[in-house]
Order: structure tokens, then sequence, then C-alpha cells
């Protein structure tokens, strides 16, 4: 383990700050999912609406990247973050190390959040902290098919997501404690969600020995090709 969950909160000054979004001791026999998911979903979202907002007011497409999609998609944020936490089982302090990734990656490439590229940079960068974060973790054919788009596409979402970021993944403890803080206090605002974001269809199921369990439906939406 390089960073696990217990570097990041056993001994933590924002240990109720952990406790209070599920990154401690979450056992995936309880009933629901740990805060944190809710938290990141709420975050991001808020984003997407901001900048397709500006976007929108400003007539300006913004920075096109291999992330872009080219239609709506049909899930939401939430649904698409709490799938991946199902089928990976990857412990919740991944989602703050995605996080961090994903705000590195937009701030290097100046690109901006969006409904069009939210989804690809979500799967790209939890597959990444996973790798980072955790003992265990599946290979990218099972992110691939967690995340609705073939191996082929996923493998070059992460070369160009690790290229980006000049391959530095590391995160002391200390910048996650103040990311958890941030994100705490980010989401104790009302959050005014006006319409959900939607997910690209799913790509089509693949063949691999590790994704048996995974099921292709998610909310009555079931996986079918681009």
């Amino acid at each position: 383990m390089i960073m696990g969950a217990e570097g990041f909160g056993t001994k933590s000054v924002n240990s109720k700050t952990y406790t209070n979004m599920g990154l401690n001791e979450y056992d995936r026999g309880d009933k629901g999912n740990p805060k944190i998911l809710w938290i990141v979903a709420s975050v991001v979202e808020r984003s997407v609406q901001k900048n397709e907002k500006a976007l929108k007011g400003s007539n300006k497409r913004g920075v096109v990247t291999v992330f872009h999609g080219t239609r709506a998609p049909v899930l939401t944020v939430q649904q698409y973050i709490e799938r991946i936490f199902k089928y990976s089982n990857c412990s919740p302090s991944c989602f703050v190390v995605a996080y961090i990734y994903l705000e590195r990656f937009l701030n290097l490439t100046h690109c901006l959040l969006t409904s069009l590229n939210v989804h690809r940079l979500l799967i790209t960068s939890i597959m990444l902290a996973v790798k980072f974060v955790d003992d265990d973790c599946y290979n990218n054919a099972y992110y691939a098919k967690v995340g609705g788009i073939t191996t082929t596409e996923l493998n070059k979402l992460e070369m160009k997501f690790l290229a980006a970021l000049d391959f530095r993944l590391h995160v002391s403890v200390e910048n996650f404690d103040k990311y958890c803080l941030q994100l705490e206090k980010d989401t104790n605002e009302k959050l005014q969600i006006d319409r959900p974001i939607r997910i690209f269809a799913w790509g089509k199921g693949l063949v691999n020995k590790n994704i048996s369990n995974c099921s292709p439906t998610v909310g009555g939406y079931t996986c079918r090709a681009f």
C-alpha cells in the first residue's frame, strides 16, 4: 500500500471530518453509501452547471479534449459515482484523491468540467486514485466496463490524464486533509441543482474474467453501444 485509507485518516487532526464523510472504517455491509460519494457528486455537478451556464452566456465552446463526447449523457453524476464504488470495491478515500486529481487536471489543462466530459474524467481519475491508494485494484478492462467505455479508450484516457499531471500522483496527508475540509465546507451550502447531469449510453460489454459480477444495468438503464 502506498497510502491507504489508514494513512489518510486514523491519526488526522480532522478525524471528525473523516468520520462524517464515511472515510473511516467503512463496512460495505452497512446500509447506504459513504457520504463522500454524495459530497463529491454534489460539488462536481455544481461545477458542471456553473461552467455550462458561463459558456452559454459567452457563446464559447471551451477547450475540447479526448475526454469530450458528442452528446448529453443519461445518468446523473451521483449514479455514476455510486456505480463505480459498488463494482470497484475501493476505499471511500479514493474519491477524495480522485477529486484532487481532477482539480489538478483542470487547472493544468484549462479545461472546463461539463456534461460532455465529466464522466470520462471521473472514471479515469477514480481508477488512478484506486491504483494509488488501495492494495488491490481491478484491471483497466474491468473499469472500462464499469464506466461504459471500451478498454482501448480507457487506456488512451489514462495516458492523456497522466501526461497532463506529469505522472505526479502523490497526495500528502496534509493536502488530503485540506481537500476534505474544503469539500465539507462547500457541501454545507444549500445546493441548487436545476437539472440532472446525464451520462453517455453504456458501451458494449467487455469479456474479462474479473467482470462476471458487474451488472450491465444501472437504475433502469441498460448498457449499450455509444
